[in-house]
């Protein structure tokens, strides 16, 4: 039998490369599609291979009979109706491990230019200024860094700011035994949410986007807080109330805010957080590195060969799906 793999977004050319090398695997890469095309076209599709742009809810398994596996290029699948593609009987993959370096790095240089006024010293002399005095910024050294989940960026991002001397403290739902031990081997202490919140000098956030952590970062979350905190995201954009944190830091409680996330995409023009000082903005950038999106493109054709022609699945983010036929 020959299957058939639909890319409705832009991928690495990688991608293509190992489903053209697949005996058994056609493709259609068209870049882009609109939501029309894109309900058209997966009429036909065995397979998607898609990024976060891609919406996959039950319009879309509805319109596509065949459809037995997607693969997500990156992590976050929230995207993806996962409750309709399970009903189905859809195997929903992603690629955890691509992107790691990426956002770990990331995430670290957002915390910098945050703890300094980077963007706003450079757009202050770029405009004619010299003015040292209004970006008096603050160490790391010694500060004491929250984490809010702690799987492979969290404990990157622990790794790296531990080199920078600070303390860091970790909160994740999913803790057990071996995520302790990992902890303990980097210097991390593992604690419970709320005493994060109230020891934490900077917050990052590194949760998987579900019902619980939605708004974890809210008018209440935000109270418990020091004064002075800095929120740093780079995971998911609806993990914060934003509403809730612009209040925050227009009543001094929290100096400042680092986002490469949305709770919308893009943000429309009136959104509460961008223009506020203190607050650094970027377009969703922290997987955006060339190695970063070979590597979860190569990943993604690579889990959907082997699912479709061996019956062979990893990363299975829908793991109920499994226990039915595929």
């Amino acid at each position: 039998m020959t299957y058939h793999v639909l890319i409705p977004d832009n991928v690495h050319p990688a991608a293509l490369e190992v489903l053209r090398e697949a005996q058994g695997i056609t493709f259609d890469a068209p870049g882009k599609l609109s939501r029309a095309d894109l309900l058209e076209q997966v009429k036909q599709a065995h397979a998607l291979i898609i990024r976060s742009g891609v919406r996959v809810d039950a319009e879309v398994f509805e319109a596509a009979p065949r459809l037995k596996c997607v693969a997500r290029a990156g992590v976050g699948v929230d995207n993806v109706d996962l409750e309709e593609a399970t009903r189905r009987g859809v195997i929903v993959m992603n690629t955890p491990g691509g992107n790691t370096t990426a956002t770990v790095e990331y995430t670290l240089a957002l915390m910098l230019a945050l703890a300094r006024h980077i963007p706003q010293a450079h757009a202050s002399l770029e405009a004619g200024r010299w003015d040292r005095k209004a970006f008096m910024g603050t160490e790391l050294r010694g500060k004491t860094l929250g984490i809010v989940g702690f799987g492979r960026i969290g404990s990157g991002v622990a790794r790296r700011a531990r080199a920078f001397e600070m303390r860091v403290v970790a909160y994740d739902p999913f803790c057990d035994g071996r995520m302790t031990a990992r902890a303990a081997e980097i210097g991390v202490e593992m604690t419970d949410l709320e005493t994060l919140f109230a020891d934490s000098d900077f917050i990052s956030l590194h949760a998987a986007l579900t019902e619980s952590s939605r708004g974890m970062i809210n008018r209440q979350s935000l109270a418990r807080m020091k004064k002075g905190v800095r929120i740093i995201n780079a995971a998911r954009g609806a993990l914060i109330v934003e509403d809730d944190l612009a209040e925050a830091i227009r009543e001094g409680h929290v100096a400042g805010a680092a986002l490469d996330v949305y709770s919308e995409e893009p943000p429309p023009t009136d959104h509460p957080l961008i223009g506020l000082p203190g607050v650094i903005h970027t377009p969703h950038l922290a997987a955006s590195t060339a190695e970063a999106q070979v590597a979860v493109a190569v990943e993604a054709a690579r889990l959907i060969v082997n699912a479709l022609l061996q019956g062979e699945t990893r990363n299975v983010v829908n793991p109920d799906v499994l226990s039915g036929e595929f």
